[in-house]
């Protein structure tokens, strides 16, 4: 039955009533989606006790920190939520910053030629307690007190899955280079196992102690007659300023880190408005350029001007025609995606409209793979000249033709020789983290994307906090990037990238997903599967996706050639039949195959005509939804 399922994917006819392996989840008064069980059933908790989708989300956000689900408190939050009282979506930062003393000069003189990949000096300050508090205190209704219960009550213990007990054992070598990491991680110091076993019951006393701090602040603030929101506000106060500030700083800079109380107090979650276009009547929402999601934007705009549906569900000419359409805009991203609040401005204006899509769309070629494919000029676009002629330029780049009729194409091949295995390859791009999505019938909608302090976790001291690892998406070349280059205060250009879109003014889909830099390549097919295909949101959800190499990779190793483009790779599903392979490799590519091609997937589509919510959840990983 699966080989039949695949093989009827490649049919342009046919229509999507496929079985699917995990069932679509309905609900008519709330939905709750993330990537753990207890963390979905801390939003259900919230639900039933009378909270929004904000307070919802924040529990989950606060359940999957505590259970380490491949991030935790030290993070960071990228969200999108639907207001339905102002009708719009709004965008939250809450994006560490690069600390004091992070300079390319400061890494380069350590020989490296990215900030590392764990580790203090990996660290940016931590974002998620911010930015939970924020939402909470800003669109939420309920107490941090009762947003934080179940993730206090998980903290105290907790039976720890296989999966993350596992990944304990795993990195073991690197969690004993930290103190405070060993004592909390390994709970079984000199056995051959040294990692919890699944099932056994997980306690985090100091970052229960940490939780609690954060409550009684609130708390005091209550009783001395604040509001609910100055309340939350002062929890907020006292992680980042208080008691807890200082030992998180202590505890880093002891283990080598930079990160100064100085660091914390200047740090602030930010609101934003987020980017958006249109694609066949729908309108796409996406966090600014300090994140990826812009990419999926550029790559909607260019493949309106094909006719994908009539290709056909990925046939070898679907397939290709997404494949460069993704390159192009990955090529504009690893150029010109940077930290809007830092200097330069970057050219999003002309980035995003479709006249400089109609173009780069031109410069595709449907007979074969352009592996010399690199970023354009969208500074005309925007009524300028670019200001990065002669580097791009220096990096072999032609731009002599003004014109720029095929972008900047290389003079001569700068394909890199990838240093990196297969198998580190695939995890520094798939590198994953998890999602929240989280519905109401008040109208309240929410999309996160959340990361940061993964395991193998450098711990801030007893805080019981891991610290981030987002540093490593910094360059220290502006060659390679000039909007991205490290300076203390300032952001890196992260992978996390919430989506959301609206149809006729209202809420039509939220949707997110784990895996670096695959996330907007899984979330632009998933978006097609439904809205070419006609798929529901599980079947679009656990469809058969592909994924491009080339492109610069935002997490990984040390070695520049590690991270390069790797032209014409492309990962299929093992499902695919033979006469599409045949052709793919007949256009240029190189084909790798895989059982999983989509990191797990997340979303809630909005059932205007019933009145209802349809949750999807991929049946890859733990990720699991609840509706009501």
């Amino acid at each position: 039955m699966k080989k039949i399922f695949f093989a009827a994917l490649f049919i342009s006819s046919f229509s999507f009533a496929q079985q699917t392996q995990k069932p679509p989840l309905h609900g008519k008064n709330w939905m709750a989606i993330t990537g753990k069980p207890l963390a979905a059933t801390a939003g259900s908790m919230i639900f039933q006790k009378g909270g929004n989708a904000v307070d919802a989300s924040c529990a989950m956000l606060a359940a999957t920190c505590t259970m380490w689900d491949v991030l935790s408190w030290g993070g960071e939050t990228q969200a999108l939520i639907y207001n339905p009282k102002t009708k719009k979506v709004i965008a939250i930062n809450a994006m560490g910053v690069a600390p004091t003393g992070a300079t390319p000069e400061f890494f380069k003189s350590k020989g490296m030629n990215f900030p590392p990949q764990y580790g203090p000096l990996a660290a940016t300050t931590p974002g998620t307690p911010g930015g939970i508090c924020y939402m909470l205190a800003e669109y939420g209704t309920m107490s941090l007190k009762e947003v934080l219960a179940p993730a206090m009550d998980l903290a105290a213990g907790y039976p720890i899955e296989a999966q993350t007990a596992n990944s304990i054992e795993r990195g073991k070598d690197q969690i004993k280079q930290w103190p405070y990491s060993k004592q909390v991680f390994l709970t079984h110091p000199g056995e051959k196992r040294e990692a919890p076993e699944a099932g056994e019951i997980f306690v985090q006393k100091d970052l229960l102690n940490t939780l609690t701090k954060m409550v009684e602040a609130e708390q005091n603030a209550l009783n001395a007659g604040k509001s609910r929101k100055e309340a939350i506000y002062a929890a907020y106060d006292r992680f980042y300023k208080g008691d807890i500030a200082d030992e998180f700083v202590r505890g880093a800079q002891e283990q080598g880190g930079l990160i100064t109380k100085a660091d914390l107090a200047n740090w602030k979650p930010i609101e934003e408005e987020p980017l958006q276009t249109n694609y066949k009547g729908i309108d796409v929402y996406k966090l600014k350029q300090w994140t990826q999601g812009p990419m999926l934007l550029q790559a909607l705009n260019i493949l309106e001007n094909f006719d994908l549906k009539s290709m056909g569900y990925n046939s070898a000419r679907y397939i290709h025609t997404i494949y460069q359409a993704m390159n192009l805009s990955f090529a504009d991203r690893d150029f010109y995606y940077g930290d809007s609040y830092f200097p330069p401005e970057e050219p999003m204006k002309g980035l995003l409209s479709k006249a400089y899509a109609k173009q780069r769309a031109a410069q595709i070629r449907m007979d074969r793979n352009d592996a010399n494919a690199g970023p354009g000029d969208p500074y005309p676009f925007e009524g300028k000249t670019n200001p990065y002629i002669s580097l791009l330029k220096s990096r072999g780049y032609d731009v002599k033709d003004t014109s720029n009729k095929r972008g900047f194409a290389p003079t001569h091949d700068q394909r890199q020789t990838a240093m990196l295995t297969d198998a580190a390859y695939k995890e520094a791009l798939w590198l994953g983290t998890t999602s929240v999505e989280a519905a109401d019938k008040e109208g309240w909608v929410v999309s996160i994307t959340p990361s940061g302090g993964w395991l193998p976790a450098c711990i801030a001291g007893r805080t019981g906090v891991g610290m981030s690892q987002r540093m490593q998406s910094f360059v220290l070349d502006s060659t390679i990037n000039p909007f991205n280059v490290v300076a203390p205060g300032k952001r890196p250009r992260v992978t996390l990238t919430p989506s959301m879109a609206l149809k006729d003014g209202k809420p039509w889909l939220s949707f997110a997903v784990q895996g670096g830099d695959t996330q907007d390549q899984n979330l632009l097919q998933f978006l097609l599967n439904m809205v070419e295909f006609g798929m529901t949101v599980q079947e679009a959800s656990e469809a058969a996706n592909i994924n491009t190499n080339q492109l610069w990779l935002s997490l990984g190793g040390n070695k520049t050639s590690d991270r390069a483009p790797r032209a014409g790779n492309l990962l299929l599903h093992s499902n695919t039949p033979d006469w599409v392979r045949k052709e793919l490799r007949s256009m240029g590519y190189t084909l790798s195959f895989e059982d999983r091609t989509s990191g797990p997937i997340n979303a809630i589509w909005f059932d205007w005509k019933h009145g209802s919510f349809w949750g999807g959840s991929s049946n890859h990983g733990e990720d699991y939804g609840i509706g009501w």
